[in-house]
C-alpha cells in the first residue's frame, strides 16, 4: 500500500505517480505526482510535467473553475494520456503551475481506491 505524502501535506495526503504520453509523438515521462482528491471534479497537470512532453496549450482557449473556497481561477487545457495504476486515461486536461497536480473525480470515478487514513495508506480494489 503506497503511503501518505507527510512530508508536502499537512496533514498527509494520498498522492499517485503517473505517467503522461503526447498523444502525437508517444512521447511519455514517468514520475508526475497527483494528489488523490476526491472534492476535485477535474484533474489538474503540472504545467512543468507537459512541457517535457513538448505539449502545448492553446492560449486562445481558457477554461473557468473554481476553487474550494469560492474563488475563480482561469487554466489552458492539453489533451494528452494519462496512465495511472495501469489504466490509460484520455482526456482535456487543466495545468497548473504547482509542481504536484491533483487527480480528480473525472479520473477517480474509475477507480476504487480505499483510503486508510488512521494507517496513512491507500490501496486499490481490483474489479
Amino acid at each position: 500500500m503506497p503511503e501518505y505524502d507527510g512530508a508536502h501535506f499537512d496533514p498527509p495526503a494520498p498522492v499517485v505517480q503517473a505517467a503522461l504520453r503526447c498523444v502525437e509523438s508517444g512521447a511519455m515521462i514517468q514520475g508526475v505526482e497527483l494528489l488523490l482528491d476526491s472534492g476535485a471534479d477535474i484533474t489538474l497537470l503540472p504545467r512543468s510535467a507537459v512541457a517535457q512532453l513538448g505539449v502545448t496549450a492553446d492560449s486562445a482557449q481558457r477554461y473557468e473553475f473554481m476553487g474550494f473556497d469560492g474563488s475563480r481561477s482561469f487554466a489552458s487545457g492539453v489533451r494528452v494520456d494519462m496512465l495511472i495504476l495501469g489504466k490509460v486515461f484520455r482526456g482535456l486536461y487543466l495545468l497548473t503551475e504547482d509542481v504536484r497536480g491533483v487527480a480528480g473525480r473525472d479520473v477517480l470515478n474509475h477507480l476504487a481506491v480505499i483510503l486508510d487514513g488512521p494507517g496513512l495508506r491507500w490501496d486499490t480494489i481490483d474489479e
